[in-house]
């Protein structure tokens, strides 16, 4: 019979897929003896036969273990489920195998009813403390088993504040809590159309179910979505006995991180409040203390806090992010578990453990995901300007990092000014899991409550995200879309910057200025370097595109796109009176004027990468993507080609396509127009001798045909780009040594590439055309469906942003065989998007690629994943 539920001490930390991150911490911290409240947990493996076999329902042999175990924790404990003298409490919360916090429920002080609650006064002696334990549960049940509105629940206990005239919880006594228990119940009646669930049992089978649904609401879907986490791998349920922080000034409770999860730096980092649950911390109902102050509080409990926090980071071998409670003056652990950080910090950390000797370099690199380093990547705020701005307020730094955009209040409108292409700073009194794909839009996030482990400052981190949190001096009025501080109004669509490092706030938009890559950046990336086997390229179109790619450690250029060029002011006249030649003679004319504007363009390429070598594609769009569209430009067109508007306009509806993207473009073009491969040919080989001349450097070009699905084509375009060359060459008496090869965008180029590999010297791979090709998706309007794909589980990712190995990797993977076969000592590289995706490149290490190129900004990003693939390759 399978077995759904474990208790604490029969896990260990192994077993994370099965009793998911948190349940595996748990037991394994009791297992090696430490202060954990007793509790067990049901599987993942429950959680996904709640969907798929038991109709969403708990079966009756789940219902069966739970309450054994419930027995099992009875003994335990020494108390009794509901019991009117010593009762029963747990907590229910979730914990999938991967970390998402917020992302899912968690229920308090669940086994409290009516006669409960007066046991629990008596056995603890503190009345207030039943009736504020009594409530808390009321409303986090009707919140999550239910779906009533938290909001109104919240306007019953506001009520009953301004009634006493009290500023905090904490002034409420027992009566005015009994007061507030009575109205909740009467809310959940009349949400419900019944009476609040008295019977415990039926309190943790309902609270059970409410966590397995809660896998699939939508913030959590979302987050799964923004970080590429499998929908199938269900969430564990930990049910906990209870341990009270709200017991008045004997207790507490915090959250603290081993090292600092913004800087990475070795010291003890968390907050701390006392007489309060967990939630309170977390949510950012009161502002907490540091968690320094404990010292003052409760010097031997922080004593034996720092002291159990060094030994988890070293049984883990990791930062540790740790939940707490102090209840009448002693502790107790309810969570540890990998600590989320900041990219600065992932890369100081990991390096720090192998300074330390607690990990070696190669699990250093698996430590770092890659897509974190583009927080590094980016610019900071130039010092200069900073000095200049309209100081507004000042927050805590939750999440370091500079961002400026036009203020929105809602996670739904912030969604939509980004996806109109405006930059976002999302303001909020505090954010909640829901706020989530307004906190993935936006490019900084700013709260008037919340501290620094907040929900806002630890999603913040974990994506990267500029964050200021806690600015208690701006008073956001959400229904008005506005905030106000020192008199200054701010209203939507008004720009203000942030400075997540500093916590500070600025009016207005601000300049910022590259990063500096050194210090412990460098110390990874370099063991990267020594460990990875594909080598990183980079896409880039110019000069200063290429001294970014070198500066972030490119080893040469994948793709150059030349027809990125033609789109310059001073280019664009010569290039459309090129396309709208009607004769060769008027067309070569045209070239011939483009011609030293191209050449000048590849110079200034040679010069910044110097020997490393450069691809250079041959002119790839369609013709008409150049040609005008409004009338005072076909007006001067026109003029400038001696030629009626009419004409003009005529020459444009015969070069219009229905598919432009199948039609007369790439290789076709060069085809139909063979003068243009000779123009570009001609530039890119006389600029390389120029610059040997010039310099001394060998400079190393590679010519690729774009959208070849045949030999022919490949082959009629090199001997006419060979030719072109070797002619050139040979009159300038320069040593010249040049490649020329194709990308592999078209299916049938795949299927064929041994016959195309007797002919090309490399292959690069097009994978966002052959993507296109392959899978019959428009790049243009795949957008308008594959969200719709996603959420119904149809494909679990854009495959134009990561590569679907299933299909369009097969292709690769014969075309790389294909093409080895025919020629052993072919050049093959991939230049889409995809070049820069770590799981992608996983593929392409195994495949057997020989580099990747990427946007220079994914060059580290690249040669992480890189590494990681070589690392997993090699297990």
């Amino acid at each position: 019979m399978e077995k759904y539920v474990y208790m604490f001490e029969e896990g260990k930390a192994g077993m994370k897929d099965i009793l998911g991150g948190k349940g595996a911490n748990l037991a394994e911290m009791t297992r090696i003896g430490l202060p954990v409240p007793p509790g067990f947990t049901v599987t993942t493996k429950a959680c996904n036969k709640y969907y798929s076999d038991w109709g969403n329902r708990l079966s009756p042999e789940l219902t069966e273990e739970l309450f054994m175990s419930v027995g099992k924790l009875e003994k335990i404990t020494g108390k009794t489920f509901g019991d009117v003298d010593n009762p029963l409490l747990v907590s229910v919360r979730s914990g999938a195998a991967v970390s998402m916090p917020g992302m899912m429920d968690t229920i308090l002080n669940l086994g409290l009813n009516d006669i409960s609650v007066i046991g629990l006064a008596r056995s603890t002696k503190n009345e207030r403390f039943a009736y504020d334990s009594y409530r808390r549960f009321i409303q986090m049940f009707g919140d999550v088993v239910c779906q009533i509105e938290k909001y109104k629940f919240d306007g019953i206990l506001d009520m009953v504040k301004k009634k006493k005239g009290a500023e905090f919880d904490t002034d409420l006594d027992a009566e005015d809590l009994k007061e507030v228990v009575k109205r909740y119940k009467e809310l959940y009646s009349q949400e419900r159309s019944e009476e609040f669930p008295q019977d415990p049992g039926d309190q943790l089978m309902l609270a059970v179910g409410a966590v397995f649904r809660s896998w699939n609401n939508p913030r959590a879907r979302a987050y799964r979505n923004i970080n590429d986490i499998p929908h199938s791998l269900g969430t564990a349920v930990n049910v906990q006995s209870m341990v009270f922080g709200n017991m008045g000034g004997t207790s507490g409770t915090g959250v603290a991180f081993t090292r600092n999860p913004a800087t990475g730096e070795k010291a003890l980092f968390g907050e701390f409040l006392l007489n309060a649950q967990g939630e309170d911390v977390v949510a950012g109902i009161r502002t907490p203390e540091p968690i320094e102050s404990m010292d003052e509080v409760f010097p031997d409990v922080h004593k034996q806090f720092r002291e159990i926090a060094k030994l988890l980071e070293k049984h883990y071998r990791d930062m540790q992010d740790i939940e707490f409670t102090v209840e009448k003056g002693k502790l107790y652990i309810l969570q540890t578990r990998n600590g989320k950080r900041t990219a600065a910090a992932a890369v100081k950390v990991a390096v720090d453990l192998v300074e330390e000797g607690l990990i070696t370099k190669e699990e250093a690199l698996m430590r770092v995901p890659p897509g974190q380093l583009d927080q590094l990547l980016h610019p900071n705020f130039d010092v200069r300007m900073l000095e200049k701005a309209e100081f507004l307020a000042q927050g805590l730094p939750a999440s370091p990092g500079a961002a400026t955009g036009a203020v929105y209040f809602t996670a739904e409108e912030a969604v939509k000014a980004a996806q109109a292409g405006a930059k976002v700073i999302l303001v909020r009194q505090e954010t909640s899991p829901e706020d989530i794909e307004g906190m993935d839009a936006a490019e900084g996030i700013l709260t008037s409550r919340g501290g620094m482990t907040s929900h806002a400052a630890v999603v913040a981190r974990g994506m990267g995200k500029c964050c200021v949190a806690g600015c208690g001096t701006i008073r956001v009025d959400e229904n008005q879309k506005r905030f106000t501080v020192k008199g200054i109004t701010v209203s939507e669509g008004d720009w203000v910057s942030l400075n997540g490092s500093t916590g500070r706030v600025y009016l207005g938009n601000i300049p910022t200025t590259e990063p500096e890559l050194s210090g412990s950046f460098a110390t990874l990336m370099g063991w990267a370097d020594e460990i990875r086997e594909l080598e990183v390229w980079a896409n880039a179109d110019n000069p200063k595109d290429a001294a970014t790619a070198l500066r972030f450690g490119a080893e040469g250029i994948g793709l150059c796109r030349t027809e990125h060029m033609f789109f310059e002011e001073d280019r664009i006249p010569v290039v459309r009176e090129m396309i709208l030649s009607t004769t060769t003679e008027q067309r070569e004319k045209a070239l011939g004027r483009l011609l030293p504007m191209q050449k000048e363009d590849f110079k200034g390429i040679f010069k910044a990468m110097g020997e490393k070598p450069v691809t250079i594609r041959l002119l790839d769009p369609p013709l008409h993507e150049f040609l005008p569209r409004e009338e005072r430009d076909i007006k001067a067109l026109a003029e400038d080609m001696n030629m009626s508007v009419a004409d003009i306009i005529c020459l444009i509806k015969y070069l219009e396509e229905f598919n432009p993207m199948l039609g007369n473009r790439g290789c076709r073009l060069a085809i139909t127009f063979p003068e243009i491969a000779r123009m570009q040919t001609r530039a890119i080989i006389e600029a390389a001798i120029e610059v040997i001349k010039e310099t001394g450097i060998r400079v190393n070009p590679e010519i690729m045909v774009p959208l070849i699905g045949n030999v022919s084509e490949f082959k009629y375009l090199k001997d006419l780009i060979v030719e072109t060359a070797d002619e050139i060459i040979r009159q300038s008496g320069v040593d010249l040594h040049y490649l020329t090869g194709t990308m592999i965008e078209v299916p049938r180029a795949a299927l064929t590439a041994d016959e195309v590999a007797k002919e090309a010297e490399f292959f690069s791979f097009g994978t966002n055309d052959l993507t296109q090709m392959a899978m019959g998706f428009s790049r243009d309007d795949a957008g308008k469906f594959l969200e719709d794909y996603k959420n119904k589980g149809i494909i679990e990712a854009d495959p134009f942003q990561k590569l679907d190995q299933v299909g369009v990797g097969k292709l690769v993977d014969m075309a790389v065989k294909l093409g080895k076969k025919a020629r052993p000592d072919i050049k093959l590289g991939i230049c889409g998007e995809h070049g820069g995706e770590p799981s992608s490149i996983d593929f392409f290490h195994r495949v057997g690629l020989d580099y990747v190129s990427c946007s220079p900004f994914r060059v580290p990003i690249a040669r992480l994943a890189a590494a990681q693939a070589a690392i997993n390759f090699a297990r």
